[in-house]
């Protein structure tokens, strides 16, 4: 088996085949880096590759695989992890120059339970500085490029995690989702991601306050099985996160198995507000289709809610303030000069703001949950357009109609807010060969029908042997 073939592995048959001895650990981590090797100079996903830790680690793990030990889930597979997240003895900057040379001393939940199962760390994936926009670009690594075409974004601000999966350097990265920073990158780099329930995954230890509310870790995958079984390995209950939802001793991967007759299903193409790019319309319009043909109830609907972007914007304006906004005094000259005029101006919120901000986001849950009640799933584009150009923060027209500045991604935060599990599936290309995402979102605390849903369409309608022109 050449290093190719390894690479376009799924992590599920990756383990399986280290576990049946067709090679080893060592094999597979010396593949992927030299995936990484060829391709990141193109297109900037890794910022930070740990390649002696990792061989070591591969080596170790051979060892267990000749000795006949158990082996974990994930045995022997190399994973990413997102240069937000904590991992111990790995540099992790938050893509942030305040942090450029930050060394954590300890793995965060989600890292230690992936080391746990066996999982090999290969690298940190590039990040905008703290996660703020959702375009992945910083003033220490520069940007991340879209696989599928150079000359554009792969969203953010996974957009390094979500580029690695789609190029096979590597085929489990972790990211994680503010308001939409999962499914975003997903969409617009032709992968699977899925943002859990906001406290189904834990997140401690990290960097402190960031995207208070509203932030999830979660897998970025090729394929709908890959996501299940990184999210049988990570989520779970754990008091370190005072967020931490109680276990449900599911296992999702029996779920993908099942049929979808009978689910009610909600199609909204715009959720009542938002301006869509034609094509993308059309791409995700009749991918909603193929559900129909899986037995499901469709309907075209939209919850009686506005957009929330407003409410959204001050939650989180009111966390930048808290942090980063205590360096702002000290360390100015070190933040992006963009972030930094938007933490200053986050500086001059009243507490009474924001308070009256997280109101409005309670009760625009509560619209959403009752809009739940009659549909076990929505279905909507995940990106309002394709990828655009690096060096923007998003396009200023869409669809020949002046946008806001969230109005290219308006359907990925308000999931944020309510806290729902939502996921990006791949269903078509465009005309110049980019990638479209069509969103998946569930009941709160209910993964299950989501990645049912995901996997019953990835069934249908296969994307996972498409890859970019890069290879």
């Amino acid at each position: 088996m050449n290093n190719l073939e390894i690479c376009r592995m799924t992590a599920w048959e990756m383990r399986e085949s280290i576990a049946a001895g067709e090679f080893s650990p060592v094999e597979a981590v010396n593949a992927v880096l030299d995936r990484i090797e060829q391709l990141n100079p193109k297109v900037n996903a890794y910022c930070t590759v740990v390649a002696d830790s990792a061989r070591k680690e591969a080596q170790q793990a051979e060892a267990r695989v000749l000795r006949k030990e158990e082996l974990g889930p994930l045995h022997g597979v190399p994973v990413s992890i997102k240069d937000l997240v904590f991992t111990r003895g790995i540099r992790t900057t938050g893509g942030s120059r305040l942090y450029e040379d930050f060394i954590p001393e300890q793995d965060s939940i989600v890292v230690e339970r992936l080391k746990k199962a066996g999982a090999i760390v290969i690298g940190k994936t590039n990040t905008p500085e703290f996660g703020w926009v959702a375009v992945t670009d910083n003033d220490i690594f520069g940007p991340t490029r879209n696989p599928w075409n150079l000359e554009c974004t792969p969203g953010g601000s996974s957009g390094g995690a979500a580029c690695a999966v789609a190029l096979g350097m590597g085929p489990l990265a972790i990211g994680s989702d503010g308001g939409g920073s999962i499914r975003i990158p997903s969409s617009l780099c032709g992968v699977f991601g899925i943002k859990p329930s906001y406290g189904r995954v834990p997140a401690s230890p990290g960097f402190p306050g960031l995207w208070e509310g509203l932030s999830v870790t979660g897998p970025i995958t090729r394929t709908v099985r890959d996501a299940a079984l990184a999210m049988e390995v990570i989520a779970g209950r754990d008091d370190r996160d005072h967020f931490s939802l109680p276990d449900t001793h599911l296992s999702y991967l029996p779920l993908l198995d099942d049929d979808l007759k009978g689910l009610r299903v909600a199609w909204s193409p715009d959720l009542g507000y938002a301006t869509v790019d034609e094509q993308v319309l059309k791409i995700t319009g009749a991918a909603v289709k193929t559900f129909a043909g899986l037995g499901c109830v469709v309907e075209t609907a939209n919850p009686d809610a506005d957009s929330p972007q407003d409410s959204f914007s001050a939650q989180v304006a009111g966390s930048v303030a808290a942090f980063p906004g205590s360096e702002m005094e000290k360390s100015r000259d070190r933040i992006t000069p963009d972030f930094a005029r938007f933490i200053e101006r986050s500086l001059n919120m009243l507490a009474t703001d924001y308070l009256k901000a997280r109101v409005q986001n309670i009760e625009y849950s509560s619209k959403i949950q009752a809009f739940f009640a009659d549909y076990d799933l929505l279905l909507t584009p995940t990106v309002a357009v394709p990828a655009f150009e690096i060096g923007i923060p998003g396009p200023r027209e869409i669809a020949g109609k002046r946008a806001a500045p969230l109005g290219w991604m308006p359907f990925t935060y308000p999931f944020n807010i309510t806290g729902q599990p939502a996921a990006s599936v791949p269903c078509g290309w465009t005309d110049d060969g980019l990638p479209v995402g069509l969103q998946i979102v569930g009941r709160r605390f209910d993964e299950g029908p989501v990645l049912k849903a995901a996997a019953a369409f990835e069934r249908a309608a296969p994307w996972a042997d498409v890859y970019p022109p890069l290879g």
